[in-house]
């Protein structure tokens, strides 16, 4: 998650002196890993100005087209007298508002920018490109074309946002909140002690009748649908240059206004939303799980087979998208290019669906976006409407459009999350004197209700699926209150009997061949079936009884291993491969048999030793696990 401190600062108010280093610290501090922090601009020097293209001479002879144009840059050259500058860009015309770089400025880079002659005519300056500005991609090629709004020689450094601190965020898979300026604000707030402007507090009308219809056929999959519409938008707007940056800043390309604003206020409350062209969607929208064998056309033009486990959007005509990872194709929004003359009238889906099935969907299909990821680690359910009200007023505020009065919301009941901890329960875990007034503030901070005294009451805010038992609390506690501000005791550990049988075998067998000469290559315990194959195993051997992984690392080994000898084999080939051919390789390893009859593993408690009949259970549930001894050999001894 890339953070740009200067939009963080919308949601905190940050003392002024604090840099993006100070507030990586901070937020270290209480759990989040910030992995850098990007200065952006820091070597950008000015003068840098908004410029109006006067005229254009192309220039004949050369190997590819280059233009002489003279640029209005008003009084930012000194001289007020239009600037002449070499380039080479195509895409812009006689009265565009462009990006000039004068002489004595330097980009980032530490490219210092001269008068200079080329193609037999002297340039003084440049007419930049964003990639030349370092501004990230931005969906175009070639120069920057302002909008015309923008007065000549107004300084670009400060109108394209260029210099900045942006905070890269690694989000661990429990914090789906992170995944958000929302989330992020919250964190840093509690850090610095400081009021935090939830983006997400927004009055939100009442669901209605007269709403877009929707239908959910797998309550299940998607407990919560909200759909709202926007009519008579401008298919000619464009989004502001301040909605562009930020996205360009949180790492994402600007596409179109609706897109880019489905995206922008995804990255500010983390509610994925998708906008569908309300001319393409035939009847109601409904969300259901996929025929086998259904087919659907994603954004990105791949056509896909479904699977009866995805959960798809649909309408009249079958599946428009693939819920919770990609739109469809024949619903995507217009722009003014297109030949159907561009969209304008859209309707907006603000969705909740279930993280397991999401993330299965993505694996299946190979298909991560930013959409999936976040769905897949949890997304607030409570954020729906007030993500799909945001985005409403932003179409309406820069795209010209009209709110349809109509709300629907379909929502599967359900009821908060509580969880019953005993006020010094954080204390025990640390080994720390917190009290409960510390206890009780810091479980309010991160949008808990609690009650109670010597026992509290806990409820868990929505945000954060993650929190589902006492331990969960207490780790909150403690990380607020500062891991290093922890004792550090080390523990007492009772004699010990020494190596057991098994291991004292072990290493003996280890030791034996070594000493013989033999270089041990401990492999993975992976395996595809097709080894069998090639090692010429008839079709009843054992060893082809294999146990199979639900959840393999690779598709093409999904099972455990049956005899050590497939991973010394490749590991031999790949010596041999590499121009070591006198080799002798062992490994000591576990290979893994199915049993005839297997129970299901029981899930053993945490607040006390598993009995004896509970570990019996355990292993009974295991597969037999034999360690082998295996050599290989080849060239000369």
């Amino acid at each position: 998650m890339r953070v740009p401190l200067s939009w963080l600062r919308e949601y905190v108010d940050l003392p002024a002196t604090e840099t993006g280093r100070d507030v990586q610290a901070k937020l270290i501090s209480v759990g989040l890993e910030v992995e850098t922090v990007d200065q952006l601009g820091a070597d950008l020097k000015g003068p840098l100005v908004v410029g109006q293209v006067l005229s254009i001479e192309e220039l004949e002879g050369f190997k590819k087209p280059i233009r002489f144009c003279t640029v209005d840059v008003g009084q930012a050259n000194g001289t007020g007298e239009p600037q002449e500058i070499v380039c080479g860009a195509r895409n812009f015309s006689v009265g565009d508002k462009v990006v000039v770089v004068l002489p004595g400025a330097v980009l980032p880079g530490g490219f210092a920018i001269a008068a200079r002659k080329t193609y037999g005519k002297v340039s003084h300056g440049m007419i930049c490109s964003s990639d030349e500005l370092g501004m990230g991609d931005d969906g175009t090629k070639g120069i920057i074309v302002l909008p015309p709004e923008h007065e000549v020689g107004t300084d670009a450094i400060e109108l394209l946002e260029l210099v900045d601190e942006v905070l890269d965020i690694a989000v661990t898979p429990d914090r789906g909140y992170a995944l958000s300026l929302r989330g992020i604000a919250r964190e840093t707030a509690i850090a610095y002690g400081l009021p935090l402007r939830d983006p997400a507090l927004l009055d939100v009308p009442a669901p209605n009748a007269f709403g877009y219809p929707v239908q959910i056929s797998e309550p299940l999959g998607c407990d919560r649908f909200t759909a709202r519409t926007v009519t008579g938008i401008d298919p000619e707007a464009r989004s502001p240059i301040w909605l562009k940056r930020r996205l360009q800043k949180a790492g994402m390309r600007p596409v179109s206004l609706a897109v880019d604003i489905t995206n922008y206020v995804m990255q500010e409350l983390g509610q994925p939303l998708h906008a569908y062209d309300r001319s393409r969607v035939q009847g109601a929208i409904g969300v259901r799980r996929a025929e086998q064998g259904e087919k659907l056309t994603t954004l990105d033009g791949v056509a896909r087979t479904l699977n009866a486990e995805d959960l798809v959007i649909t309408d009249d005509r079958g599946p428009i998208g693939l819920a919770g990872v990609m739109g469809g194709a024949d619903t995507e929004i217009a722009d003014h290019g297109h030949e159907t003359g561009g969209t304008t009238d859209v309707v907006i889906e603000a969705a909740h669906f279930a993280p397991i099935s999401i993330a299965r969907t993505a694996r299946r299909h190979k298909l991560a976006s930013e959409a999936s990821r976040r769905f897949e680690r949890g997304v607030d359910p409570q954020a729906a409407s007030a993500a799909a009200q945001r985005t409403v007023d932003l179409l309406v505020l820069l795209a010209g459009g009209t709110a349809d009065g109509g709300v629907t919301e379909v929502v599967a009941p359900s009821a908060p999350r509580t969880i019953t901890i005993p006020v010094d329960h954080p204390d025990k875990v640390a080994g720390v004197e917190y009290g409960r007034e510390t206890v009780v503030r810091r479980l309010q901070e991160v949008g808990c209700d609690v009650y109670g005294q010597d026992e509290l009451i806990v409820t868990v805010p929505s945000w954060r699926p993650d929190l589902t038992d006492p331990n969960d609390l207490a780790e909150e506690v403690i990380r607020l209150e500062g891991y290093e501000n922890l004792p550090s005791t080390l523990p007492k550990p009772p004699a010990g009997r020494g190596l057991t049988d098994r291991q004292r075998l072990h290493r003996r067998v280890g030791r034996a061949l070594a000493g013989a000469g033999y270089v041990e290559a401990p492999n993975y315990p992976f395996i595809g079936e097709q080894v069998f194959d090639q090692l010429g195993l008839a079709a009843d051997d054992p060893h082809r009884k294999v146990v199979k992984l639900v959840n393999p690392l690779s598709d093409e080994e999904p099972a455990l291993r049956t005899t050590l000898l497939p991973g010394l084999l490749g590991a031999l080939r790949r010596n041999d491969g590499r121009g070591t051919h006198d080799l002798a390789l062992f490994e000591t390893g576990l290979v893994f048999h199915p049993r005839a009859e297997r129970s299901a593993a029981e899930r053993l408690p945490v607040d006390r030793r598993p009995t004896a009949e509970e570990v019996a259970s355990l292993t009974a549930a295991l597969p037999e696990q034999p360690r082998h001894a295996a050599v290989v050999l080849a060239g000369a001894r």
